[in-house]
């Protein structure tokens, strides 16, 4: 009998592959079922996650990385996508997002920002370019790069915590909302596939794959 969750590991994190034809339900249950087992194995670890083996909506990836988590001491740092044209796709829609809100606003900086260099912002704000290890910027709104986020963001300075920053790739090596800093052992490293989005939940602040619904944060900026 062809197993329905096969599991494989690697150095940055783990693959799930889900059987196609197993109904949903069924199959959280043997994801539940299969991490349970594994779980001393396992240990407590934090990994990113790449589910493979059958299409998903995003409240199924919910579902069974909440499966994985329930029956694990693993923490899903975030769900890495594989589709390379929806990520392409996604990538399009924020970036024309964003640029007609900032046609709109004018609240944008073009050009990438070096190792010393110190952007702020007295409201939200907009990089077409690379935040660069060593730069800084700073935002009493929210921070978009079109591009690389390799240095230090803070967004909401002025104490709001329903800002967030997001980047076409996240790699910083620090992140902050309002009096909030991100918790993670990986700094400077890739933080996930495509574009991430960090925002404040539960008082710690979430780091996660942008999904099309994601593109309803920007009405704001």
């Amino acid at each position: 009998m062809k197993s329905s969750v096969v599991i494989k590991g690697c150095k940055s994190g783990m693959t799930v592959i889900l059987n196609p034809d197993t109904p949903f339900e069924q199959l959280l249950e043997d994801v539940g079922k299969k991490f349970k087992e594994s779980e001393k194995f396992w240990g407590s670890a934090q990994m990113t996650l790449t589910l493979e083996g059958r299409e998903l909506t995003p409240i199924e990836e919910l579902q069974v990385t909440d499966a994985i988590t329930a029956n694990s001491q693993i923490e899903i740092l975030c769900l890495l996508d594989t589709d390379a044209n929806r990520i392409a796709r996604c990538e399009k829609a924020l970036t024309e997002r964003l640029m007609e809100l900032t046609a709109r606003t004018g609240q944008f900086y073009k050009g990438n920002l070096s190792r010393g260099d110190l952007l702020e912002s007295d409201a939200s704000i907009v990089i077409i370019g690379d935040v660069e290890r060593g730069a800084r910027v700073s935002a009493r709104g929210n921070i978009v790069v079109l591009g690389t986020l390799a240095g230090s963001a803070h967004a909401g300075a002025a104490g709001s915590e329903d800002a967030v920053i997001t980047a076409l790739e996240m790699s910083p090596m620090h992140l902050r909302i309002a009096d909030l800093t991100a918790k993670t052992r990986s700094q400077g490293k890739k933080m996930g596939r495509g574009p991430m989005i960090a925002s404040v939940s539960d008082g710690n602040i979430d780091v996660e794959s942008v999904k099309k619904s994601f593109l309803d944060y920007f009405h704001f900026i």
